[in-house]
């Protein structure tokens, strides 16, 4: 019988992923786009910078900023759920040194928004949720928020082409 692995093993296998995923869109670190991990579910932090701002006299953030981060949001919640199962069997491991490439990530097909009120100068924030994931072809509905989750901003849905299995 296989011996469960340490917990600290388990969370930097984790967290060595998640970079691995985030570090391979450079648009993620240009806006400054981090992810908050529990367990399997990722939660988008926009943190706020002035160069944000598309509508000085509001202020608001730049709609391209917010469905961009909308976007991403979606595809890497997407590639999280799509490589779960290989990150916790450590099939797939993220060491910088090990050599190992990273996974191509989902294409998108179709990304529309929807602008629910002006997103303040602050902090934003974004949960995926997956509809349909198949081998082929995903759906994902992203939420937006600032200060009250209940209180959305911005909401999107996106279909994406899956990449082949290996």
């Amino acid at each position: 019988m296989k011996r469960p692995e340490p917990v600290q093993v388990v969370k930097q296998r984790r967290d060595a992923a998640l970079r691995a995923l985030v570090d391979g869109v450079p648009y993620i670190q240009y806006l400054g786009v981090t992810f908050d991990r529990r367990g399997d579910e990722l939660t988008g932090v926009l943190p706020f910078d002035e160069k944000l701002i598309g509508n000085p006299l509001l202020p608001a953030l730049h709609g391209g900023v917010t469905a961009a981060f909308m976007e991403m949001t979606a595809v890497i919640t997407l590639s999280w759920s799509y490589l779960w199962e290989d990150i916790e069997s450590g099939s797939l491991d993220f060491d910088p040194g090990g050599g190992t490439r990273m996974p191509r990530l989902p294409k998108t097909v179709d990304f529309s928004v929807d602008y629910l009120r002006s997103g303040l100068p602050r902090d934003a924030y974004a949960r995926a949720r997956i509809n349909r994931s198949g081998r082929r072809y995903a759906s994902v509905h992203v939420e937006g928020w600032q200060d009250n989750r209940d209180r959305l901003f911005a909401q999107a849905t996106g279909h994406f082409v899956m990449p082949q299995r290996r």
